[in-house]
């Protein structure tokens, strides 16, 4: 489910709970705090992409504390 998964705070994907880096990023600084989840298939051709500035297709989280 994917409010058990923990997002990367400096690019928002979304990472599985027993990850201890971020698989887009590498960086160790995951939260369990976020809200909203979107799915983004083709980054080049979302608006969606262009506002988060997501440039890799993936989950990501709206919102993280």
């Amino acid at each position: 489910m994917a409010s058990d998964r923990l997002v990367c705070r400096e690019c928002h994907r979304v990472n599985d709970p027993d990850n201890e880096t971020c698989d887009a990023c590498n960086s160790s600084s995951l939260t369990e705090d976020w809200a909203g989840y979107v799915v983004i298939a083709h980054p080049e051709d979302s608006q969606i992409a262009t506002e988060m500035q997501v440039t890799e297709p993936g989950a990501y989280a709206l919102k993280v504390r």
